[in-house]
C-alpha cells in the first residue's frame, strides 16, 4: 500500500510562493502528479513528471510552476510562484506504480492520492 502525506500549504498574498511537499510511503512509484480543486469545480491536473524527471504543466502554471521529485522518489515537490487568487484551492498529491511517459495530468491515471493541503491566495 502507498500513502501520500502532502504539507506546505497556507495562505498567501497574489504574486507569493510556496513550495508544497509530497512524502511518500510505501513501494517503488513511477508517475507522479499535483492536482488542485477549488469549491464547485472539477479536480484538474496541475502538473506532473515521470520516473525519468520529464514533466507536464498546465499551461496556465508553465513559467511560474516547477515539479521535481528527490532521486529515491519518496518525496515530491512543487514549488508555486506568482500565485494568483484564482489559484484557491485543495491541492492534492497522486502517484502510480504504472509508467507514465512524460508525466500525466489525467486523474484516472493516478491510483494513490494524498489528503490535500490547502492553499489560499488573497488579492
Amino acid at each position: 500500500q502507498v500513502q501520500l502525506v502532502e504539507s506546505g500549504g497556507g495562505s498567501v498574498q497574489a504574486g507569493g510562493s510556496l513550495r508544497l511537499s509530497c512524502a511518500v510511503f510505501g513501494y517503488s512509484i513511477n508517475c507522479m502528479g499535483w492536482f488542485r480543486q477549488a469549491p464547485g469545480k472539477e479536480r484538474e491536473g496541475v502538473a506532473g513528471i515521470d520516473s525519468y524527471g520529464r514533466t507536464t504543466y498546465e499551461d496556465s502554471v508553465k513559467g511560474r510552476f516547477t515539479i521535481s521529485q528527490d532521486n529515491a522518489k519518496t518525496t515530491l515537490y512543487l514549488q508555486m510562484n506568482s500565485l494568483k487568487p484564482e489559484e484557491t484551492a485543495m491541492y492534492y498529491c497522486a502517484a502510480d506504480w504504472r509508467y507514465c511517459r512524460g508525466g500525466s495530468r489525467w486523474p484516472a491515471d493516478f491510483r494513490y492520492w494524498g489528503q490535500g493541503t490547502q492553499v489560499t491566495v488573497s488579492s
